[in-house]
């Protein structure tokens, strides 16, 4: 009887010993890596790598924009031991009002909210006291925030981006792809309190490529100074500068008032104008700028030689039932000008006389050669293609209207762009404002012929011109380097009356030097006032030193001597003023350009002779019988000279002289 309990106990030891090691063995063997996974979901913590941002950089490789580590203090707020001791202890660690810091965790903790940021950025010394305390109800998070180094500078074309780091405008928004990257993840096991025990790294975080501008941020800087002081000294509302290299397009600056920090967001309230890119988004009516077109188009499809003589019927004309007036030039009006002379005085009935040999379907193809009407693929978000109509839809009064800058839209980056046409020879350039992502550079788009060699050099000539005796003589001569250019002072719409008011887009478009240009520079003052908000005094200025500048920056060899010569002063002292304004009462003659010599006390010094009224045959051989140099342009005899007869003659300094019928 005995041996049979014991034989029955031990069986049931074998058996109760068979099952464990059953199950052991499915445990261990069968069901091994399902209980694993189980474990491993109940004890990991799968925690992504966010991947850095990629920097934006500017031409020479100085940062724009890029991304920083910091750290962050956090809290759950229902699972603190102690509410006032841990405001108490957080509040003298991380510098914080404690009085505020309770409050808001008293009302997370009352909302039922488990998670409250205590301090959004904390500094390296903060971080090492917290951490020294070890509060495991405390967690101190990492992560990547954006810096402009700059504040405000290239704030425009940078852009922002949002609280997730995401781009949410300009180069930022744009090229959100490349600058993104891709995040990664490392796998945390943790033990039972969710205290990390070891880690694997699940993917490596794949950083944003690095961006390189064209943008130089000396020229940036230069260009929004002097673009800040002009739009606030005549207490205009906003303004751009755009400067770009017309032989390869590359943007060197592009400047937009008023300007933002994005390092701070925004905020309600803000004025929503200075985060607009006026450059690139906004366009206006350009006015005398435009005429460029005109008289390109005129050279390129008729038989118009800057020498050809145009009507400019004393001031007015009427046309249609619209009477278009000359109003800069008052009871003096302009009589019979040679082309050239209708840029330089920027006559809009001169214009519009060769607008209408042109004719409507060559102005409208021109126009478009020249990139208006259509955006110039510059990577920024929201760009404005202004605004041409289509050739059916032109009126009786398009016609004059566009041929002196009316009727028509265009943004400060499209006049950039076609004065590159004229400034490289006759190409049409897209900007380009990428140079490099990572390591690949961006090519420049091909050019396209748009206009004749010829005629991009003659337009050069005559653009120069405005410059020596026209209307930006006074506000767009440089030191030492020739200079070519064309004001614009619209008169802005006022849709409430229905009129044009006394508020002005004052433009000024231009490159130097004039033979082999190496920058163009296009400045636009918008909403000014009075006289003093015509092109000439507000956006000239800005043009002279931004090219000054920009000039000795890129080390350009200087082509004049370093003593300016006077211009010549034209009796219509305030032609550089309101181009194309609207309405002005009629006015008849021609003005009278007058001598201004330069007074010296040298009584040896050499003096400019007087050509005036004399053939090209006489004035080359008196020049050669005293050891002058004269450049002759046009033909006839000569009309204006430059320097004044009677100045003072420089060393090595040249005498222009503008012959005509």
């Amino acid at each position: 009887m005995g041996e049979r309990r014991l034989q029955w106990l031990a069986g049931i030891v074998v058996f109760w010993g068979a099952a464990i090691l059953w199950n052991l063995v499915k445990l261990e063997v069968f069901h091994h890596q399902e209980y694993v996974r189980i474990a491993r979901r109940s004890q990991e913590i799968e925690i992504p790598l966010p991947a850095p941002r990629g920097p934006i950089l500017d031409r020479s490789g100085q940062p724009l924009a890029m991304s920083v580590p910091v750290e962050k203090v956090t809290v759950n707020p229902l699972k603190l031991p102690d509410l006032p001791v841990a405001a108490d202890l957080l509040a003298l660690v991380l510098h914080l009002n404690r009085v505020e810091l309770y409050g808001r965790m008293l009302e997370a903790q009352q909302n039922g909210r488990g998670y409250l940021v205590v301090k959004p950025k904390i500094t390296f010394e903060e971080g090492q006291n917290l951490r020294a305390l070890k509060l495991e109800w405390v967690d101190i998070d990492r992560k990547s925030e954006r810096h402009y180094p700059g504040g405000t500078l290239a704030a425009h074309v940078l852009g922002s981006v949002d609280f997730n780091e995401k781009g949410n405008a300009g180069v930022e928004k744009s090229l959100e792809a490349d600058l993104l990257g891709a995040a990664g993840s490392v796998r945390l096991l943790t033990d039972v309190k969710r205290r990390g025990i070891d880690s694997q790294v699940g993917s490596d975080a794949r950083p944003g490529l690095p961006v390189t501008l064209t943008i130089d941020e000396r020229l940036q800087f230069i260009a929004e100074r002097e673009l800040a002081a002009a739009v606030e000294a005549h207490h205009a509302q906003t303004g751009s500068v755009v400067v770009m290299n017309p032989q390869n397009g590359d943007i060197l600056a592009l400047a937009s008032y008023p300007a933002y920090d994005p390092n701070i967001p925004p905020i309600e309230g803000d004025n929503p104008i200075s985060r607009q890119n006026h450059a690139v988004s906004v366009p206006f009516e350009p006015g005398s700028v435009f005429k460029v077109v005109t008289l390109s188009a005129a050279l390129e499809t008729t038989n118009l030689t800057p020498d050809s003589l145009i009507n400019c019927h004393g001031g007015v004309l009427t046309l249609n039932g619209r009477t278009f007036h000359d109003s800069h030039y008052g009871a003096r009006g302009l009589g019979i000008l040679p082309m050239a002379m209708v840029l330089a005085h920027s006559s809009n009935i001169g214009a519009i006389e060769v607008g209408l040999r042109v004719g409507q379907e060559h102005m409208y193809d021109y126009v478009r050669r020249f990139g208006f009407g259509q955006k110039t693929g510059i990577p920024l978000p929201a760009e404005s293609a202004g605004k041409v109509r289509k050739l059916p839809r032109w009126t009786s009064g398009s016609l004059p209207s566009i041929s002196m800058g009316q009727e028509i839209s265009v943004t400060t980056l499209q006049l950039a762009q076609a004065a590159s046409v004229i400034a490289n020879g006759g190409l049409l350039v897209r900007p380009r404002l990428i140079l490099k992502k990572g390591d690949r550079v961006i090519p420049a788009a091909t050019p396209v012929r748009v206009i004749r060699p010829e005629t991009a050099i003659t337009m050069r000539q005559m653009m120069e011109g405005v410059v020596l005796y026209g209307t930006g003589r006074l506000v767009a001569r440089l030191q030492g380097y020739s200079s070519a250019g064309k004001t614009g002072s619209a008169q802005i719409f006022d849709t409430a009356t229905h009129h044009f008011g006394h508020s002005y887009n004052g433009s000024f478009m231009g490159f130097s030097p004039v033979t082999n240009p190496s920058i163009v520079v296009v400045a636009t003052v918008n909403g000014t006032h009075g006289e003093s908000g015509f092109g000439g005094p507000t956006a000239g200025p800005v043009f002279r030193a931004v090219t000054t500048e920009a000039l000795r920056l890129l080390d350009v060899p200087k082509d004049l001597p370093e003593q300016e010569a006077k211009p010549l002063v034209l009796v219509a002292d305030n032609m550089d003023s309101a181009d194309d304004l609207a309405d002005a009462g009629p006015a008849s003659g021609e003005p009278n350009i007058l001598e201004d010599p330069e007074d010296d006390a040298t009584p040896n010094a050499p003096r400019v002779p007087n050509f005036r009224g004399m053939t090209m045959r006489a004035v080359l051989a008196e020049a050669a019988s005293k050891g002058l140099t004269v450049l002759p342009a046009g033909s006839g005899v000569a009309r204006l000279q430059q320097p004044a007869a009677g100045s003072i003659l420089h060393e090595g300094e040249r005498i222009r002289v503008r012959f005509a019928r």
